[in-house]
């Protein structure tokens, strides 16, 4: 099956950790490259950001990767590029009717799904969206802060209406496009992945792979051993990385590690870094944050299998990949009862829930699982039994071919099937 996914801000060759790049584009790569291993012939359309950028680029994995010209060819962010996705669709449609039409395309975050259904317009391919992110639920969290365009949320229903179905990454989000009116038989639910031959519990047998940071002080201010906490993720604001840091006072025999946003020698000019170390110092507990800046992904496995516990703790969380990364690596995440961490941390199961924005509530989880070394370790066993059997990409991939097969035409169908 020939299979056009298009995600206009997220290209899967991104640098990882801006502000505007992190799961949808880890997702987008990930399912391309399963798609290819199951046998699809699979191209990525993205816009492209920089002048230099070649029009095609075939992938280590078998996939391309074509760069549209939509708007200067500069990094903009994604807020700001709804004004051009009619020239992405127009792109889009010449390209299809001069290379030939995919059997369906697959459009990732809103704007994608605006271009895609212009693209497709008077042809039989049928479109299947996934939101990544719903405006109605950033809206309802973030108020007047939130910068998306003022017709985010009616575009969004009228995709949701048109196109051919809606794969949502989780049950909090199906609820959410039933209040959006998108009918529901029209909805699928299908996870998004982790690569759990990268991320696992033991390094690699050979030995090789850069080690973990070292500890900020092997000897807690008691003593004992001191314990690290890890947080993964943009440096924005919802991803609650403060609520984490209000919580550290009552850990005083722990360090907070954090993984994302710009390189280490950046970080002084970043707005949230800033700000976190600033509350960092006026709570007293600099001196056992640790802010890495952005981290690759060939160091990210060592990483998460240094910490003792991780921590996921938005004020809201469409999906979340984080969840699954550390539970493939066998750690436990104590996380936010928000979005997608319902369905993927399991309470006393694979880790633990609390409610968002609460620093004491976090705290408490923590130390009660610090304090129980065999509950940490049972957790983290559970979850990366539940990562192999749920969300490894294979059968991630998979399901999503079987919601491709559903408004795929006949003769695709049965091409397939053979």
């Amino acid at each position: 099956m020939r299979v056009d996914l298009v995600s206009e801000h997220a290209s899967p060759l991104a640098t990882l950790g801006g502000v505007d790049a992190g799961g949808q584009n880890v997702h987008v790569a990930a399912l391309a490259a399963e798609l290819v291993r199951q046998g699809h012939d699979v191209t990525v359309h993205t816009r492209r950001d920089a002048p230099d950028l070649p029009g095609t680029v075939r992938t280590a994995a078998g996939y391309r990767v074509v760069h549209v010209d939509a708007g200067p060819a500069e990094p903009l962010g994604k807020d700001d590029l709804a004004v051009f996705m009619p020239q992405f669709g127009r792109e889009l449609r010449r390209s299809w009717l001069r290379t030939g039409l995919p059997d369906v395309v697959h459009a990732h975050f809103w704007m994608s799904g605006v271009a895609a259904l212009d693209a497709v317009r008077g042809t039989a391919v049928p479109v299947v969206q996934t939101f990544h992110a719903l405006g109605t639920v950033k809206r309802r969290h973030q108020g007047d802060a939130d910068t998306s365009p003022a017709d985010r949320v009616t575009t969004e229903t009228r995709v949701g209406r048109r196109v051919q179905r809606v794969v949502a990454t989780c049950s909090d989000e199906v609820a959410e496009l039933d209040r959006m009116g998108v009918p529901a038989d029209r909805v699928r639910v299908v996870p998004c992945g982790v690569d759990v031959e990268h991320f696992t519990p033991r390094p690699a047998a050979d030995g090789t792979g850069p080690a973990a940071t070292d500890r900020i002080d092997p000897v807690g201010s008691r003593g004992r051993p001191r314990y690290r906490l890890l947080s993964v993720g943009r440096l924005v604001g919802r991803k609650g990385v403060d609520t984490v840091i209000e919580a550290l006072p009552a850990l005083p025999d722990v360090e907070l590690v954090v993984a994302g946003g710009p390189p280490a020698a950046d970080l002084h000019r970043d707005p949230e870094a800033v700000r976190l170390t600033r509350l960092a110092v006026r709570l007293g507990v600099a001196d056992r944050l640790r802010l890495l800046g952005s981290v690759g992904r060939a160091e990210l496995p060592d990483l998460y299998r240094s910490a003792d516990v991780v921590l996921a703790c938005p004020w809201y969380e469409p999906f979340g990949i984080v969840p699954l990364e550390a539970a493939a690596s066998g750690r436990p995440v104590v996380g936010s009862a928000v979005g997608g961490l319902l369905d993927t941390v399991l309470p006393g199961v694979t880790g633990l829930l609390v409610p968002p924005r609460d620093p004491a509530a976090l705290a408490g989880a923590v130390s009660g699982l610090l304090a129980d070394p065999a509950r940490r370790e049972a957790l983290g066993r559970a979850a990366r039994r539940r990562a192999v059997d749920r969300y490894a990409w294979p059968a991630v991939a998979a399901a999503t071919v079987d919601v491709y097969l559903e408004v795929a035409e006949p003769a695709t169908v049965a091409a397939v099937a053979r």
